[in-house]
């Protein structure tokens, strides 16, 4: 039997239930279950609390709506809003229809927008109204009905910007009809339906639609139940959601494990260090899930460390490796624990998490499988390699999605007699503790030397007045690659190169010690806060032959 069958990361689990035992069902149950509860809050607003009946209401006035438009079962239904009470109701209105969610980023550029919108053919597009008078100009005659929903539930807003776009719907005028009738409600195939389009560049950065079912949705949010059991109790906690719940992170551990668990929702549309102190302050969230950046940015907030933050009992951090000092000083603001996850959208997102709870082992990493979720490590001939060895990440559970929308080759690449391969390079220990090493095509090879990126990135994160750093591999004639890194200093800091090699050169072998450095202003990141390496790559590229500080 393989070390992987054995599963040697479950004598660490604790309390935590070694399997899901959740069965299928419509992911819209997790607002319906609390619909009688009529003290209990939903989404806390600006001004005002939405409680779960109210919410459930809303969302069938919503379904009602998008029905009236034609909207039937496996339709496909575009959102291009930020995080607001109009994403929640927009998102499950169209789930009540068995329609297919097509989460987009409002940031995207029209170039980036026509073609997800070409390859998803949605029959809606739900969209803010400071974007209904840039979206026609680009995307007429349009195929689909536009609906005009304000991230701020601004009435005046949707009719000012329906009189640009008369065609349009308002999502506040559909709040005034019945809600939808039990018996206009379609079934739902919860393991087989798809529930959600979530759009990945995966290993080659060409978009693919990732088909999320809704037991997909549902398992993987209740796996996080399960993982923070003594986190979100049965009394109402709150949790902040500054991550963008138009990708699938901050939609599954941020608003779904919320509803799910009957929690209030505070919803950030941009992450802003200054406005999310206040949020904590005045809300008091028991979760905050984020990615790294946030936490730095929040730890680097003066303001904070005068502010009151210890309601925070954790924080999941995602999209990106979590440096130990950033994990150090976060704690040490908050009180709270601060844990590494892992997982890529094809997998709803999550599948790995460091334990929140006390243990006899910690090792640094992405921790611990999730529960019902099955792990390997493959060699490139597709077999196990032994403990302590790289290899690729393969994994397998309830959350891996169906397959890449209109990609059959694609899938098939990923998508093998169940499993899922990531693309990613890791390793486990005698524990049964996991840790990755790097995508593989961020991998630098250097001298025939494997370098990964995020070794050398946290010995630099240890170097003092550096905020933020990224570790690309250049074109080398002599050794292949070498790397370099981009390093983001604190605010009023100067950094010496010659102090920072220095540094590297009594923590680093020599064939892993950057041989170029570059200073910028920031890195460039996706919309949940993941630094692009590739696009430092092509920059690398580009300015290979500018002055720069070589060795």
């Amino acid at each position: 039997m393989s070390v992987y069958d054995q599963k040697p990361w479950l004598k660490h689990y604790g309390t935590v239930p070694k399997e899901l035992v959740a069965e299928p069902r419509p992911l819209y149950d997790i607002v319906a279950r609390w619909k009688d509860q009529t003290q209990r809050v939903a989404v806390v607003l600006e001004n005002e609390q939405i409680t779960y009946p109210r919410l459930w209401d809303m969302i069938r006035q919503t379904a009602e709506g998008f029905r009236r438009l034609g909207i039937k079962p496996r339709d496909r239904v575009a959102l291009l809003l930020p995080n607001s009470l109009a994403f929640v109701l927009a998102y499950f209105g169209a789930l009540l229809l068995n329609a297919t969610v097509v989460a987009l980023n409002p940031l995207y550029t029209m170039e980036e927008l026509s073609t997800l919108l070409q390859d998803s053919e949605p029959k809606v597009l739900v969209v803010l109204p400071e974007l209904v008078h840039v979206v026609p100009a680009h995307l007429l005659p349009l195929p689909w009905p536009v609906v005009i929903a304000s991230a701020d539930n601004d009435e005046k807003k949707e009719r000012d910007a329906q009189r640009v776009y008369p065609q349009a719907s308002v999502l506040t005028e559909w709040l005034g009809l019945s809600p939808i009738k039990d018996e206009m409600v379609p079934f739902v195939d919860p393991v087989n339906d798809v529930a959600l389009l979530q759009y990945t560049g995966g290993t080659t950065g060409i978009p693919k639609g990732a088909m999320l079912s809704h037991w997909n949705l549902l398992a993987n949010a209740e796996q996080s139940r399960l993982w923070m059991q003594n986190l979100l109790s049965s009394d109402q906690d709150t949790v902040l959601i500054a991550l963008p719940v138009f990708h699938a992170y901050g939609m599954t551990v941020g608003m779904n494990l919320g509803l799910l668990t009957g929690s209030r929702l505070v919803f950030m549309a941009r992450f802003h260090p200054e406005s999310a102190a206040d949020w904590i302050v005045k809300t008091r969230p028991s979760l905050f899930p984020g990615a790294p950046t946030m936490y730095v940015a929040l730890s680097q907030y003066a303001r904070a460390h005068n502010l009151d933050l210890t309601s925070i009992k954790g924080c999941i951090s995602g999209s990106a490796p979590l440096p130990q000092y950033v994990q150090e000083s976060f704690e040490q603001l908050t009180g709270g624990r601060i844990v590494e996850g892992y997982g890529l959208t094809e997998a709803s997102p999550v599948t790995h998490c460091q334990p929140l709870w006390p243990v006899d082992y910690r090792a640094p990493g992405i921790g611990l499988p999730y529960p019902s979720t099955a792990v390997r490590i493959v060699d490139q001939e597709e077999r196990d390699v032994p403990v302590g060895e790289v290899g690729e990440l393969i994994v397998q559970g309830p959350q891996v999605m169906r397959g890449y929308w209109r990609r059959p080759q694609e899938t098939q690449a990923v998508l093998r007699e169940g499993w899922l391969y990531t693309g990613d390079l890791a390793e486990m220990d005698e524990e049964g503790y996991f840790t990755i090493q790097e995508r593989k095509k961020d991998l630098i090879i250097c001298s025939g030397f494997n370098v990964y990126p995020r070794e050398v990135e946290e010995v630099l994160y240890h170097f003092p007045g550096v905020e933020e750093v990224a570790v690309v591999g250049i074109p080398d004639s002599y050794r292949g690659e070498s790397v370099r890194a981009y390093i983001v200093p604190q605010r009023d800091t100067t950094l010496v190169f010659k102090d920072i090699d220095n540094f590297c050169r009594e923590r680093l072998v020599s064939y892993k010690r950057p041989r170029s450095y570059r200073i910028v202003d920031q890195l460039p990141k996706s919309p949940i806060g993941k630094i692009l390496r590739r696009e430092l790559a092509r920059q690398a590229a580009k300015d290979l032959d500018e002055v720069t500080h070589e060795r």
